[in-house]
């Protein structure tokens, strides 16, 4: 299957574009090249390829202040992230293929409207959300390759500047994707020989990815980007839903 270079050219398109997205928010990567990978190949192996292209770029990109992250939210959150992820990759051995793509697209849909309608400056929540928001974290992160979301709405509802929110987020995801990565490696998704051949292709366009972020960081509008992003993910969520009511 992969050893067309079709393939591996769409694959690397795609983490070139997911590493652009996760080098200037600090999170969503996954958001975009899931959905779009699961057009060339099964979730499953696209969930492998992408979970070691997303660990390369969160410890590249997310170890630059750890001292701005809180600690008292990641301690709230990293437990229930791994709890969600244990729960996670038991439902992902079980569900079946149009199933997952169902599920995967409403998902996306879901966030994608959260991230059009959500206006900046809403009201503050407790802290006793972090427990639930890494819980559903780990979940979506096994299953869907994208546990930044529910650290991000519940990061963003709580009193942090942008270098606290930015390092607290980046920390949690640089754990629940190493979780993930550990739980991939357990099931076996991770050994397979074409597995491996992806990811060489993935991670140098990757690289220049985030290289190239870095330049448009301070150039791109934040918001711009999440709403642009968010229009995106919307067509990419109908698209999958749509294949697998098909």
């Amino acid at each position: 299957m992969l050893e067309d270079l079709p393939t591996l050219a769409a694959l690397a398109a795609i983490a070139f574009l997911g590493s652009i997205v996760y080098g200037i928010t600090g999170f969503g990567a996954a958001l975009v090249t899931i959905p779009l990978a699961t057009h060339f190949v099964p979730l499953p192996f696209a969930l492998a390829v992408f979970a070691l292209m997303d660990l390369a770029n969160a410890l590249r990109v997310g170890l630059q202040r750890p001292a701005d992250a809180i600690r008292g939210e990641l301690a709230r959150m990293v437990p229930l992230v791994l709890l969600g992820t244990t729960v996670g990759v038991t439902v992902l051995v079980n569900l079946p293929r149009a199933g997952a793509m169902f599920a995967l697209g409403l998902f996306v849909l879901i966030y994608a409207a959260y991230s059009l309608l959500r206006r900046p400056g809403s009201s503050m929540v407790s802290s006793g959300w972090a427990y639930v928001a890494g819980f559903i974290g780990g979940i979506t992160s096994t299953v869907f390759g994208a546990g930044g979301p529910p650290y991000a709405m519940y990061l963003s509802h709580r009193p942090l500047t942008k270098e606290q929110f930015r390092a607290t987020l980046t920390l949690t995801t640089v754990f629940s994707i190493g979780m993930r990565v550990v739980a991939f490696a357990l099931t076996g998704l991770l050994l397979k020989r074409e597995v491996l051949l992806a990811v060489l292709a993935v991670l140098p366009a990757a690289f220049v990815g985030i290289s190239l972020a870095s330049r448009l960081f301070r150039r791109v509008s934040h918001e711009l980007l999440l709403r642009l992003v968010a229009v995106m993910l919307l067509a990419t969520g109908g698209s999958l839903v749509a294949r697998a009511l098909v």
